[in-house]
């Protein structure tokens, strides 16, 4: 998607509130694969991305910011924690798999494409296929009239079919089924050998099963897409989108840097994790089953909020390979209420929504959500800041005996004013033993 630093941060506004330094500088960064695409492949290979490291308290927007962006500019995304990784030795996952994650998420995306683009195709293959069982090919030598009667028979059968007519009958399918379907816990990696199953058809087999004709359409899906698309092109397209336009998030780095007040070095693996992490965030090629994937393009942004340690803690090498820094506000009362109001699915909505179904008309008086943002912040001042998280929590103490009692108030509209924010949840706030638990 071709947008402006501008358009990508008018995006950004109308789901996090505030943060304008961040937005502004993933906003350019972003704009600036878009600008490298456009070059020589020359100087494209020299064009190297200006990683960000984002420091800031938890609920502050950090992820919601990355995540808001790749969902918008359909760029391949994935969001790991640092402290799941171990170094190469330890017990636990390398950091190689972060960028085999990536490749099944541009995988997948590229996927999802082309079945919207081969959509017609594919539902017309799954059609005859289902056809084929409930009306039998005539054998060979028969009349021109039985050949028309049979054709006039197939397309009104066509018709109900699409119709959703046939939903609920029952038919006997074979489906083919690999032995690799059945461990979805087998990594990343085996993803090259499962391809070469596929292409030789060792381990895989047909299998007979009976099922509604709707759950048939939906088990026909991937055969469908494996004969109608190319599935080289989506592999050789997914590579390519994962390694110029892939973003990997990497959150709680802090986790993994060594706080120079800590001379015992209780966990060693933390310093060999960065050390790992170092030629992938440089460059570095990884197998993955798409293939080769050079991590010289990935998009790197790391966050952290950095309470116990400072960036400063991460060895140098790797602090280098992240240029970009940017620190998040923490949020005050009147972010709260923006971040209650503004956005297009504020929690407020989620929750008058939710209450809808209920037949209960839920309204927030504007005092009330000052109140709530207010409260929400001094728990936050009092307590561990856990930013616009904070909003949820209060809301559903607020709400919970509305929401048990939802069906007393069918057919009602319910008004909550700053009356009833206080009562709620005043003394809650005050008893500071009791807002740790429940706040």
């Amino acid at each position: 998607m071709n947008l402006t630093p501008k358009e990508i941060v008018h995006f950004l506004d109308d789901y996090i509130i505030g943060q304008k330094n961040a937005k502004k500088i993933i906003a350019i960064a972003l704009r600036n694969r878009y600008r490298r695409m456009q070059l020589s492949p020359d100087l494209q290979d020299d064009i190297m991305p200006k990683n960000i490291l984002m420091i800031g308290s938890t609920g502050v927007g950090k992820t919601e910011i990355a995540r808001r962006l790749a969902k918008m500019m359909g760029f391949p995304f994935i969001k790991i924690e640092a402290s799941k990784y171990t170094e190469v030795g330890f017990v636990g996952r390398d950091v190689e798999s972060m960028v085999r994650d990536l490749a099944n998420a541009a995988l997948n995306l590229v996927k999802n494409e082309y079945r919207e683009k081969n959509q017609e195709k594919i539902n017309q293959f799954i059609e005859d296929k289902i056809l084929e069982k409930l009306l039998p090919p005539l054998p060979k030598g028969v009349s021109d009239e039985k050949q028309e009667e049979y054709k006039n028979s197939f397309e009104k059968m066509r018709t109900k079919l699409k119709n959703g007519d046939l939903d609920e009958s029952m038919i006997e399918i074979e489906i083919s089924q690999n032995m690799f379907d059945t461990n979805p816990n087998l990594p990343p990696e085996m993803g090259a050998m499962q391809d070469i199953v596929k292409v030789i058809g060792v381990g895989s087999k047909k299998v007979k099963k009976e099922m509604k004709i709707k759950d048939a359409k939906n088990a026909l899906k991937n055969e469908a897409s494996d004969k109608i698309l190319d599935q080289e092109s989506i592999k050789n397209e997914a590579l390519k989108r994962a390694e110029n336009e892939g973003i990997i998030f990497i959150d709680e780095i802090d986790k993994i840097a060594i706080s120079s007040g800590n001379s015992s070095r209780q966990d060693p693996s933390k310093e060999g994790v960065q050390r790992d992490l170092l030629p992938i965030v440089e460059g570095s090629s990884v197998q993955t089953k798409l293939g080769t994937l050079k991590t010289d393009h990935i998009l790197f942004i790391a966050a952290g909020a950095f309470h116990l340690s400072k960036p400063s803690d991460l060895i140098p090498e790797l602090q280098g390979r992240f240029p970009l820094r940017v620190e998040l506000d923490s949020l005050d009362d009147k972010a709260l209420y923006e971040i209650l109001t503004r956005p297009k699915n504020s929690l407020l909505k989620q929750y008058i929504e939710l209450l809808k179904t209920e037949k209960l008309e839920l309204e927030f008086e504007d005092e009330a959500i000052k109140e709530i943002a207010k409260i929400a912040s001094k728990a936050n001042e009092e307590m561990q800041d856990i930013g616009a998280r904070r909003l949820h929590t209060v809301i559903e103490k607020l709400l919970e005996d509305l929401s048990f009692e939802a069906d007393l108030y069918a057919g009602k509209k319910f008004i909550v004013d700053k009356n009833m924010v206080k009562e709620k949840l005043e003394n809650v706030i005050e008893n500071k033993d009791l807002a740790r638990y429940i706040l």
